[in-house]
């Protein structure tokens, strides 16, 4: 059974700054160095575009795993999606969409994934891979945060 983490994070940075730091192949590794994440086939800088897909290498709960991703769908500055084209996972959407309100943007990511291994694979989905999934996730968007924010001046 698919799960689904929704996702709102609100940044001080105009939609264009956030949207293309969001698809940032170097800020998304700096977002999962704790992981050791690398990108290394596909496009593995700068910013991935649509039909561009990226293969990732990892270490998740002590194995080193492999994943692609690709970009299918993308209207900028609003709207990107990428599914997963291999990996571990039996399926994964995420869904990225934008909103400007005033010069800040309003980030939301719709997350869906299934893990392989039927009823088993829906336990592991309940007892931890969604939380760690949504950690993940949190972790990535802080960072996307912090580096759209670091060079807007001070509210006064």
């Amino acid at each position: 059974m698919p799960s689904q983490i929704l996702l709102a994070t609100h940044i001080n940075a105009p939609i264009e700054k956030v949207f293309d730091i969001a698809r940032n192949i170097d800020v998304h590794i700096e977002s999962t160095k704790h992981t050791g994440e690398q990108a290394i086939a596909g496009r593995t800088s700068g910013l991935i575009e649509l039909g561009e897909s990226v293969t990732w290498r990892a270490k998740h709960f002590g194995v080193w795993q492999t994943l692609t991703s690709k970009i299918i769908e993308m209207e900028y500055p609003n709207h990107f999606t990428d599914i997963m084209v291999e990996g571990v996972f039996k399926s994964f959407t995420h869904e990225h969409y934008f909103y400007p309100i005033l010069n800040q943007t309003m980030m939301r990511d719709i997350f869906t994934f299934e893990s392989p291994g039927g009823i088993v694979g829906d336990i592991a989905n309940w007892l931890f891979l969604s939380n760690y999934m949504t950690r993940l996730l949190l972790k990535r968007n802080e960072v996307i945060k912090q580096v759209a924010e670091a060079s807007q001046p001070p509210k006064g």
